[in-house]
């Protein structure tokens, strides 16, 4: 039987149809589902293995451990897991203050709905400090585009004249719906053009109209001369710009004095090169941006996010058809205040900028591992392996041993789990109700709530229980709390809607909103979709902010319009529309009503370029390690299969032919791969995609089931390596030598 759901493995999440066996569990087939309101029956070749994940070798936990004191885990009980959990995070919240909880993570790229519940936990236990993967790639872009827009942005790229990647590669990546079929469109168009700025000749460079192969970490000059070229050219937009933006001549007279020539010389880009792309763009009807992780995990990374959103905002690249916009949202993700200068929250230890509420993936372990009474003392990790994934993982291993109590929720027995005290098994994306929070279509957004396409295994829960159970344990709800919202369910939505607002007056309750949905709306929803109950408030508020929207959407107004959009979500297996915008709709969204093209902080670093150093290659590392590449057959950690990779099951180590032959190499030999922080064998793998100088090793590799398979990239790299503003790291500019073996 074929039963609708998504892929996984990327943002998207493509909506998938799963051909389950004749056992129950196996996945015989997979294919596109053309039902899906964005992806349209497309599917790239990742989603078609996912069978490995769901069934494959992956060290998939069935009942929770706890760490014995000889450092064996045994397994308990659930009952006995959450009482002894809950007295621990008690105690330490009693003795230090709940500020010393540290929770990581929340989801992947396609779990999000349980992380929605973790929310009440760490209220019921006092926590403040939270972080995800997010703050590792995007926090950046987030903190600028709060101050430049009060909101994030999204691009059209399905209807755009020109389309502009700045270190990124959607043919592997993605990104935005059916991202192979537009960029193939794209290219074949005579009308359209794609530039795509990045080191590496990528699959999506190969398309590409003009292919700026900037030299790895200089992409703030390359972009900053670019935008002088706008400014000197008098490329820009001026009367649009007058009409939407201030901060003009802050910007165009920091951009007149930019020695554009130097600046391109330094990239390693002609600068004839460079002046036709600043024409090219500057003549579109519009122009489609997206920046990724090849500059925000590199060096300048959030003064890069500044300057290129000043290209596209200087050629008047937003609010239209083709150019970026600001999507509505079911569950807003991405939203930051954007302080000024010193303002706004920050880490307790380090001091480090708090952005989108997410501590710096790069400071978590400086925060456990010293003596500062805010330490982080206990640490809840569910949905992520930051043993793995963040910046040093030998120190991320020290700081996770450090702490009083480690607690994880996960699906297998990953890297983090191996040092955990408890951990607390859930089960798979395919096994229970699931979304995604990535929801940034445009005009027509979509939200998708996978139903379960097998049953979950017999001793695990799902996280909205694991939640549930450990704020009851705190005390913090009790079975008199749900009493009057449980018989007000029983009398329909809207008394209970109306019994629900009432009982959000009380702050603590309010605190706890999401246990409070699922254990009494929850179970009144069809399916059996009790996890779902999060969601009701939320799509009240996409009603209410987004009113227009939504009734396009065909759902009515007021208080009807979320009900109706509530109860499509939980029917709609295929996903559904959740609001129809008009391209005017973003400028609802920008804060101010106008734009700010002058961020004083960031707009003196780019003046500041000038007096800077230009970079040089040291001979002590005279390589550039991007550790964590994208390639044909690599994802994030929940593919823990090895078998899964059709393609470089070992993970080489990509490297130029010029380089090879330096080092007497050839394809499979094996070099020793040395950086600051560790050491490593590999082999290479010599392609004249990548530069002299420049190596990547893939990501999602060095995991250990039995044994590991492929280089773990984060034993290579250093977590004092991060960006001045954001703290994210330098993954894509690790300092490197090689040496033949």
């Amino acid at each position: 039987m074929w039963k609708p759901s998504a892929c996984i493995l990327c943002e998207c999440n493509c909506g998938i149809e799963i051909l389950v066996g004749a056992d129950g569990r196996s996945f015989d087939k997979i294919r596109g589902d053309k039902l899906h309101p964005a992806s349209g029956g497309y599917t790239c070749n990742k989603a078609l293995r996912l069978d490995s994940y769901q069934n494959g070798h992956t060290g998939r936990l069935t009942k929770p451990l706890r760490r014995r004191a000889d450092g064996e885990f045994e397994e308990i009980g659930w009952d006995t897991a959450i009482t002894e959990i809950a007295a621990k995070l008690g105690g330490i919240r009693d003795t230090h203050g709940g500020e010393t909880i540290f929770y990581y993570g929340g989801g992947g790229q396609g779990n999000h709905l349980g992380g929605a519940y973790s929310a009440a936990t760490l209220r019921a236990f006092g926590a403040r400090y939270r972080s995800s993967a997010l703050a590792q790639e995007k926090t950046g872009e987030f903190w600028v585009s709060a101050r430049m827009l009060g909101n994030m942005t999204r691009a059209d790229f399905e209807h755009c004249e020109v389309a502009l990647f700045v270190g990124k590669n959607p043919y592997q990546s993605h990104g935005f719906p059916r991202a192979r079929s537009v960029l193939k469109e794209i290219a074949k168009d005579p009308a359209r053009s794609m530039v795509v700025i990045d080191p590496v000749r990528t699959d999506t460079a190969e398309l590409a109209d003009f292919h700026l192969r900037v030299r790895p970490g200089t992409d703030v000059y390359l972009l900053t001369a670019l935008a002088a070229v706008l400014v000197r050219e008098d490329l820009v937009a001026a009367d649009w710009l007058a009409a939407h933006a201030d901060g003009l001549d802050a910007v165009t007279s920091v951009l007149r004095e930019v020695p554009i020539a130097e600046y391109c010389a330094v990239s390693g880009v002609d600068e004839s090169v460079v002046r036709a792309v600043a024409t090219r763009i500057a003549e579109a009807e519009s122009v489609a941006v997206f920046e990724d992780l090849g500059v925000q995990m590199n060096r300048d990374s959030t003064v890069v996010s500044y300057v290129e959103k000043l290209v596209w905002l200087l050629t008047g690249n937003f609010g239209k058809r083709g150019a970026q916009y600001v999507p509505s949202s079911l569950v807003p993700l991405g939203r930051d205040r954007g302080y000024a200068g010193d303002e706004g929250p920050r880490s307790p230890v380090a001091g480090a900028r708090i952005i989108s509420g997410l501590v710096p993936c790069n400071v978590i372990a400086e925060e456990i591992l010293t003596d500062h009474p805010k330490r982080y003392r206990a640490m809840l990790v569910e949905s992520a392996n930051p043993a793995h994934s963040l910046a040093d993982s030998a120190r991320m291993r020290e700081a996770l041993r450090a702490l009083e109590l480690v607690v994880v929720i996960d699906v297998a027995m990953t890297e983090t789990a191996r040092l955990a005290d408890y951990v607390l098994p859930a089960p798979t994306q395919f096994e229970k109700f699931e979304a995604t929070f990535f929801n940034f279509d445009f005009p027509r957004n979509v939200f998708h709530l996978r139903h379960p396409v097998v049953p979950a295994l017999e001793g695990v829960l799902g996280e909205p229980e694991i939640h549930a159970r450990l704020v009851e344990a705190s005390g913090a709800l009790t079975a008199a709390d749900y009493e009057p919202l449980r018989a007000a369910a029983a009398r329909g939505r809207a008394e209970f809607g109306q019994a629900f607002l009432a009982a959000l007056a009380d702050p603590a309750k309010r605190r706890l909103a999401p246990v409070l949905l699922y254990r009494t709306l929850g179970p009144t929803l069809p399916h059996d979709a009790a996890a779902a109950a999060v969601l009701w408030l939320a799509a009240h508020e996409c009603a209410r902010k987004n009113p227009t929207g939504v009734a396009k959407a065909g759902y009515g107004t007021g208080v009807l319009a979320g009900e109706q959009l509530f109860d499509a979500i939980v029917s709609g297996a295929h996903g559904v529309e959740i609001t129809h915008d008009d391209y005017a709709a973003s400028w609802d969204r920008v804060s101010r009503g106008r734009i700010q093209l002058e961020v004083p902080e960031l707009l003196a670093a780019v003046a500041a370029l000038r007096d800077r150093p230009a970079p040089r290659s040291d001979p002590d590392w005279p390589f550039v390690l991007s550790a964590g590449e994208r390639r044909a057959f690599t994802a994030n950690t929940i593919m823990r299969d090895p078998s899964w990779r059709r393609r470089d099951p070992e993970g080489r180590l990509r490297i130029s032919v010029t380089d090879a032959a330096r080092l007497g190499v050839a394809a499979g030999d094996r070099v020793r791969l040395t950086t600051r922080r560790g050491s490593t064998e590999v082999a290479v793998d010599p392609t004249d995609a990548m530069l002299p100088g420049h190596i990547s090793l893939p990501n999602g590799l060095g995991l250990t089931v039995d044994d590991r398979t492929g280089v773990a990239p984060n034993e290579l790299t250093a977590a004092e390596d991060r960006d001045e503003w954001a703290g994210t790291p330098w993954h894509k500019h690790v300092p490197a030598r090689l040496e033949s073996l």
